[in-house]
């Protein structure tokens, strides 16, 4: 019944389902970096007035309503990567200056954040591919480092990591629920790739 049902998708269906598959993984996502957020703080024992300094990690062009589907992609998929190597780097940092501790509750959560957010990329990046989006290079990151930080700056810095990925993971909600359903190329390509199948199998 379930292989009857996939097989009389539509192109539409499919890009309508990928898009929302990805829309679901963005908030579960952004609920995980929410209790992240919370066992870091309870971890370094953060006051919840506890401030970091203004301006984004993230390095993309600024939003615009004058952006396509195919540019707000760009963009989201663009900063997400970023995200990732930024998590990346914080993960690293904390280990190497905090040394390997072992493995609790705030680890695990940080492990399942970095695993959803990957999966988030993935699933970016095939709609960014359906609607022939460009390719979106290797974030640099230079200059981003901190530069001989006592604890509690590396402390803070690492805390700012983690509020950019939860602020781009809202973003990600907004910008997946936004979408069109999800462009007519997308159904275009689906639909030529069902006949090829049908073809192949004649």
């Amino acid at each position: 019944m379930a292989d009857r049902r996939t097989r009389g998708m539509t192109g539409s269906d499919q890009s309508r389902s990928t898009a929302a598959r990805a829309a679901a993984i963005a908030e579960q996502l952004h609920y995980e970096c929410s209790i992240l957020l919370e066992l870091y703080r309870k971890k370094e024992t953060f006051s919840p007035d506890v401030t970091v300094a203004d301006g984004r990690l993230v390095s993309v062009p600024p939003p615009s309503s004058q952006l396509d589907t195919r540019d707000k992609l760009w963009r989201l998929h663009s900063a997400l990567l970023q995200c990732r190597s930024l998590l990346e780097r914080a993960i690293a940092k904390e280990e190497e200056e905090l040394g390997g501790q072992k493995k609790g509750e705030y680890e695990t959560q940080r492990k399942t954040v970095k695993d959803r957010l990957s999966l988030l990329i993935i699933n970016t990046g095939e709609l960014l591919k359906a609607v022939d989006g460009p390719a979106v290079l290797t974030p640099s990151l230079d200059g981003l480092e901190l530069d001989g930080p006592t604890m509690f700056e590396l402390k803070l810095w690492v805390y700012r990591i983690f509020k950019e990925v939860d602020y781009w993971t809202k973003t990600a909600i907004t910008t997946l629920q936004a979408l069109p359903s999800v462009t007519a190329k997308e159904r275009a390509r689906t639909t030529r790739s069902v006949r090829s199948t049908r073809s192949v199998r004649r």
